[in-house]
């Protein structure tokens, strides 16, 4: 069995409830003698030698009043927190949500906001740091990436900002030996990933895109922030629809074309597509998705991590190819990588967790 993920995340909203509430659903259904490979929604029930219920949460960060200075398992489940309940008992988790970094003079690694971030990691022995936080703080993206340097920690972007991205950054992270994955997480089944899919199906076919537009629609406090700071959002959307060679040039995007807050934790998208065809013969097509928000991110946060504990394990630093598929805005962006590329990530991650720990150390630093 392979020893549990040392987690730590920054941001105690819905995307960590859903990846609590999964990561103990699947626990129970081991204990009841379910097969891994008959969980609900597991594509890799194993990456690294590490299952979907391995984690344990170490350490959380915070700044919101009905959760810093809570216990975890209490904080997360705490308004504005929406996502459902899962018929599953939580265990008390031995932690309490700390004060994260409140404004852009905790950025300073100098100050008292920074300075404890860095020690509450060292202190938890965290592996991996999960950023979670709302959209639109790139300065906060920046000061949790540069904490979890300073501490030897993975870090994990699953939002648009910037991080991954940066050459500096990946250089720093290259340079100490420590994982870097990012940027912003491609949901399980999420909107990008179908329109993705239906673009280069027209391509594919031979027809000529002539519009196309994207809209979004929620009830969770992602949402109500998207409202106002969509811009990395939407361009990392379009990244993500431009991954296969697809014209974008004529693409719309709107990351939260409302805030609808009856709609809870689910997410509405509709889509359209004009296209002409033979002769200059026009096509339509419009459909409608509906996702449980949260669920269709943990289910692609929790190979995020896993990828970037075996990397971490593996002595393994920067950005770990494995990732690619399951981010918007990768590391070099996604033209850099081949499905070959990908898969060689995975092999070396599950060939190496195999090894004696003595040789898998060798292998990974040659």
């Amino acid at each position: 069995m392979a020893e549990h993920i040392r987690l730590a995340v920054a941001g105690v909203g819905n995307n960590i409830s859903a990846l609590f509430q999964g990561a103990e659903l699947y626990r129970k259904l081991s204990a009841e003698g379910v097969s891994e490979s008959d969980f609900p929604g597991i594509k890799r029930p194993r990456i690294g030698g590490i299952s979907v219920s391995d984690i344990s949460f170490v350490a959380a960060f915070d700044i919101h009043p009905n959760k810093s200075g809570r216990p975890f398992n209490e904080a997360v489940l705490a308004e504005p927190n929406n996502y459902p309940r899962l018929d599953v008992e939580l265990p008390q988790v031995p932690i309490t949500v700390q004060p994260g970094l409140a404004g852009k003079e905790d950025a300073d690694p100098t100050s008292q906001g920074f300075r404890q971030v860095v020690d509450q990691l060292r202190e938890s022995r965290a592996e991996v740091l999960l950023y979670s936080l709302p959209t639109g703080l790139q300065w906060a993206a920046d000061a949790y990436a540069r904490a979890a340097l300073e501490a030897g920690v993975a870090f994990v972007n699953c939002t648009p900002e910037l991080v991954a991205r940066s050459p500096e950054m990946l250089a720093a992270y290259e340079e100490a030996k420590v994982p870097l994955v990012g940027d912003d997480l491609a949901s399980h089944f999420g909107t990008s990933v179908v329109h993705r899919a239906l673009l280069g199906l027209l391509s594919e076919r031979g027809l000529t895109l002539a519009s196309s537009y994207q809209l979004n629609l929620g009830g969770n406090e992602d949402f109500r922030n998207l409202r106002e700071q969509g811009g990395s959002k939407r361009q990392s959307k379009l990244n993500a629809l431009a991954q296969e060679g697809v014209d974008t040039s004529n693409v719309e995007v709107i990351p939260s074309a409302g805030f609808v807050p009856h709609l809870h934790d689910h997410k509405v998208a509709m889509l359209n597509i004009e296209g002409l065809g033979w002769a200059g013969t026009p096509i339509s097509l419009d459909l409608k998705l509906k996702v449980q928000d949260s669920s269709n991110a943990a289910g692609v946060i929790i190979d995020l991590i896993r990828i970037a504990a075996a990397s971490s394990r593996l002595n393994r630093g920067g950005f770990p190819a494995a990732a690619v598929r399951v981010l918007k805005s990768p590391a070099g962006g996604h033209p850099k990588y081949t499905a070959q590329d990908v898969e060689e990530g995975f092999r070396q991650l599950d060939d190496l967790a195999a090894a004696p720990k003595d040789e898998a150390l060798e292998a990974s630093s040659r």
